[in-house]
């Protein structure tokens, strides 16, 4: 790793809403010669309409990757104020490994933990596995399936809700566009069912597109939607969020 430094600074963040379902897809950093590669951010919003609104997110991800393997590391911290009521801790940490095993398909094992004071969500635990499919080869437009199995721990900060223990299914696509040297669009759509009760889902997708500004920065604009069939009671079924802000990558 040649260096690792960055400071970002958020440009306007609109909603706050948290993403429950992590976009890999737009973490991932095409690099088939730097074995390691990444990017990291510090992201400070101030939002005045009805309320007086302060959030601080930070960012890290690391990616390891050879011919055979790739490893990846994401851990997302985020901090909000509003009016004069005290922080609100949000977190997600994620670790993936990718399998080669022919050209077009990879094996996926990842495991992630994450807490959400403002969904009620005190702690969530993932593990899951299943193939990864690419279904082009050019360079310039990727296109991916991922069908996985997910073993899922959730437990609401109200301790009268069960713990839910359950297995969840998890099949995405993906698409990332690079029409210009300098230009980027990744987007991807997540569908999760239980299991044992399909009407009970989650569908989320995250659409970024980037802009080259410099050689190791990025200017970015995010939409992330999500939707819980079944989600913790008195928690919003809809939310999404809008981001713009500036990225510092490093290879």
């Amino acid at each position: 790793m040649k260096r690792f430094f960055l400071l970002v600074i958020l440009v306007f963040s609109l909603n706050l809403t948290y993403a429950q379902i992590v976009n890999v897809e737009s973490l991932r950093r095409i690099s088939d010669t730097s074995k390691w590669s990444g990017s990291a951010s510090l992201d400070i919003g101030l939002i005045k309409n009805t309320q007086s609104i302060f959030k601080i997110t930070n960012s890290l991800r690391l990616q390891y990757n050879t011919r055979k393997n790739l490893y990846l590391f994401i851990n997302d911290l985020k901090l909000e104020q509003i009016e004069d009521n005290s922080f609100v801790n949000k977190g997600i940490q994620h670790i993936r490994y990718n399998r080669k095993i022919t050209e077009r398909l990879k094996l996926e094992v990842f495991a992630q933990s994450q807490y959400d004071a403002i969904s009620d969500i005190k702690f969530r635990g993932l593990l899951g596995l299943g193939p990864r499919f690419k279904l082009s080869k050019s360079k310039d437009y990727r296109f991916y399936l991922g069908t996985l199995l997910m073993f899922e721990h959730e437990e609401s900060s109200d301790k009268t809700i069960d713990i839910l223990r359950d297995f969840r299914g998890s099949v995405y696509f993906s698409c990332s566009l690079y029409p210009l040297e300098n230009i980027s669009l990744v987007s991807t759509t997540y569908y999760q069912p239980l299991l044992k009760q399909f009407s009970d889902f989650r569908i989320s997708n995250q659409t970024s597109l980037g802009i080259k500004v410099l050689k190791n920065l990025l200017f970015k604009t995010s939409f992330t939607y999500n939707f819980d069939a079944n989600p913790i009671i008195g928690i919003p079924k809809t939310q999404y969020e809008l981001t713009n802000g500036i990225v510092y990558t490093f290879d």
